[in-house]
């Protein structure tokens, strides 16, 4: 439903997560009925999460832990892994700076650039771990990455830039083919990140098994204000999803949806879901594990650009295990920890013993979801209520 913003102008309404609420079923289930895993290619998963290809949040041995717990880590090949033999300094450096000074200190320390030779070092010992091997980069840098990694060493490539079509008109490069990358790795490729129907589904058609969606909504990430552009994330999970259904009745072939960003409790996580999400990218709150290399600090992947950055270095905290974080127990009232338990009991709360059923629960407009008949919580947050 689109409404006039002036004179021969309309625009559409879009909802985030806090604007919608998921309506429970007529029929409940058990939690220990419901099954939370999702496929990428016929590759099966069995907790719908991706850890996001940030410095502060994934090493190749978050890629094994989380491989343990039946997540996937995603190993950022432009990021500091690949530019110091011990990033660990690195993240120190970025750590102990000063909030003024911090996006200055983050642009200098990824200046240092990319060493080939730590490209497939990172890559080994991601496979050492034992978790699936998946790594990010842009789509500049996709077809030289590919060729350094070879066939047979990664479970996932994601092409990932701020935004990406299937049509980038440039006069620097041409944009990598999907199904050659596929080829010449022999795994799939998911790109991202993308907002719309038509870019989604036209990523679907050059050969992509999986597509990101969500411009902007991280934590950490300013391009919404910087650049004014985005659209929240459950009308664009929406509208991705739809182009995923589209593709599937045409081709035969599923691809998957993955939420990526504005994600911070399980609530959101399973609103997510309901909107059309097979699986969930976090950030922040993987970063907020105890094994985190960021400690407690986060920032994006585009906080280092040297002309124009979109992100700022934000405090997480520490929270819990990534254990405690994704399955429980929660220390905490507020969502943050026990993930995929509150998707669980979410999806037994509507009756949803699958994924693709829980794509199917009804959503409604909820603004007041949050609010409604909590007043002493919010009394009590600002330190006018009982203790």
């Amino acid at each position: 439903m689109e409404e006039h913003i002036g004179r021969n102008r309309t625009a559409r309404h879009s909802f985030g997560f806090d604007d919608v609420a998921i309506v429970p079923g007529a029929v409940t289930l058990d939690p220990e009925l419901v099954d939370v895993s999702w496929e990428a290619e016929g590759r099966k998963f069995n907790l719908p999460v991706m850890a996001a290809a940030m410095d502060a949040v994934v090493n190749p041995r978050i890629c094994g832990l989380l491989g343990e717990l039946g997540a996937i880590a995603v190993l950022n090949l432009l990021g500091l892994q690949t530019r110091y033999e011990n990033p660990e300094e690195a993240i120190e450096e970025i750590i102990q700076s000063p909030a003024e000074k911090a996006v200055e200190t983050i642009q200098r320390v990824y200046s240092k650039p990319v060493s080939e030779d730590l490209v497939g070092t990172r890559v080994e010992q991601a496979k050492v771990s034992g978790g699936p091997v998946a790594v990010s980069c842009t789509p500049t840098a996709a077809p030289r990455m590919a060729e350094i990694i070879g066939p047979g060493r990664l479970d996932i490539l994601v092409v990932q830039s701020t935004v990406t079509t299937a049509r980038h008109i440039s006069d620097r490069y041409k944009p990598p083919s999907i199904k050659k990358l596929a080829e010449l790795l022999g795994a799939p490729v998911m790109v991202g990140n993308c907002v719309t129907y038509e870019a989604a589904i036209e990523l679907m058609q050059e050969g992509a098994s999986g597509i990101l969606v969500g411009v902007g909504p991280g934590a950490q990430c300013t391009t919404r204000r910087v650049l004014g552009i985005g659209v929240p994330q459950i009308t664009a999970i929406c509208d991705a999803a739809a182009a995923r259904d589209d593709f599937q009745k045409s081709s035969g072939c599923r691809v998957a949806i993955v939420a990526d960003g504005g994600m911070r409790v399980g609530g959101d996580i399973s609103k997510a879901i309901a909107a059309g999400a097979d699986a969930v990218m976090l950030g922040s709150s993987l970063a907020m594990s105890q094994e985190a290399p960021g400690k407690g600090y986060q920032w994006g992947m585009s906080t280092g650009d040297p002309l124009l950055p979109r992100g700022a270095r934000i405090v997480v905290g520490t929270a819990g295990t990534l254990k405690e974080i994704l399955l429980g127990p929660s220390k905490r009232e507020d969502g943050s920890m026990n993930l995929i338990g509150a998707l669980r009991l979410a999806m037994a709360t509507c009756g949803a013993r699958s994924i693709a059923e829980m794509q199917k629960t009804e959503l409604v407009i909820a603004p007041s979801l949050l609010t409604e008949g909590k007043a002493e919580q919010r009394i009590q947050k600002v330190g006018h209520g009982k203790d």
